[in-house]
């Protein structure tokens, strides 16, 4: 039998919400029955929400001890958000999920089985199928080949922030302080022993998708940046390619004026050159601004949220 398996362990299960009144009732009930015949604790952080997702949260509080929340200043954001749940979770092991349903409570007793088997974080991976827009899949795609590529850590494809991490993983993360957290990435990087767990994920109850077109793509280049300068290594090379192919055709412009007669007047191949050049400046311009973008940001050494209202001991920090 495992130390896991010997003693009592509690379970601190970590929820970042954001507008999400509709889910909470719903999510509380499901998870106090997958956790019935544990020692565990609940930790909503509210990220800002504008509607009544707090006060719902502090309604279900006064007759349900293990529930505890943060209420953060304003609109930190998911990753964030995490970090600040990750901070105060005091469990032996503690499970991080999304506040739409989507995440399926169902799975948690899988996951702590892989946990008492000495797994120290077990991620899970969504399989989709067709019921994602094909657009989003697409790009989805693109996004995790592109990193795996880049990137000196592998991400699973399909992960999400639905994951268990040991208490030695959690202290680790609570010592990073990166600016913009990126846990799809971090997470593996850190080690330990890891393995997945398939879901599907369940149809959102109430409420809408907070991650818009643009919030997706800001997410996917922080991503990018986080975990690798090949960005800018790339940069380095496609200057030097166009200044090499710059050289060889006006070299060659300058010997077919001095002895030939080839030489055609005209703006086209002027106008497309320039254009060319011009682009491929401003793509290594704004490359090398995401990267000088993250160090201004670092340098400021600005808290990663502020806790407006919180029901933890000891969690105002």
């Amino acid at each position: 039998m495992s130390p896991k398996e010997q003693k009592a362990v509690t379970v601190s299960i970590v929820i970042p919400v954001y507008n999400e009144e509709g889910n909470i009732s719903l999510l509380m009930e499901k998870l106090e029955q997958v956790l019935a015949d544990l020692s565990y604790e609940i930790l909503f952080v509210d990220d800002g929400s504008s509607d009544g997702t707090l006060e719902k949260i502090k309604a279900l509080r006064r007759s349900k001890p293990h529930l505890h929340y943060l209420s953060l200043s304003r609109n930190f954001g998911h990753q964030n958000a995490l970090k600040a749940g990750l901070d105060q979770a005091s469990g032996d092991c503690v499970i991080t999920m999304d506040g739409d349903l989507q995440h399926p409570p169902a799975v948690i007793p899988m996951m702590l089985e892989k946990w008492r088997e000495g797994f120290e974080v077990v991620y899970t991976i969504r399989d989709d199928g067709r019921a994602v827009p094909f657009f989003k899949r697409t790009t989805a795609r693109l996004f995790y080949g592109l990193i795996n590529l880049i990137a000196e850590v592998r991400v699973q494809e399909g992960t999400a922030d639905f994951r268990l991490l040991d208490r030695s993983v959690v202290d680790v993360l609570k010592n990073m302080n990166e600016s913009s957290p990126f846990y799809r990435g971090i997470v593996p990087w850190t080690g330990f022993r890891q393995t997945g767990l398939h879901f599907k994920p369940l149809p959102r109850n109430a409420g809408r998708s907070k991650y818009s077109l643009g919030r997706m793509l800001s997410f996917a280049l922080c991503g990018l940046v986080s975990f690798s300068i090949m960005p800018l290594r790339l940069a380095t090379v496609l200057g030097f390619t166009m200044a090499l192919t710059g050289f060889i055709v006006g070299l060659k412009a300058v010997i077919e004026y001095l002895f030939t007669s080839n030489t055609v007047p005209g703006w086209a191949s002027t106008i497309v050159a320039v254009v060319l050049v011009g682009g491929v400046q401003l793509i290594i311009l704004g490359i090398i601004g995401e990267y000088l973008g993250k160090l201004v940001v670092e340098s400021k050494k600005r808290p990663h949220y502020i806790i407006r209202e919180y029901s933890v001991e000891g969690s105002k920090k």
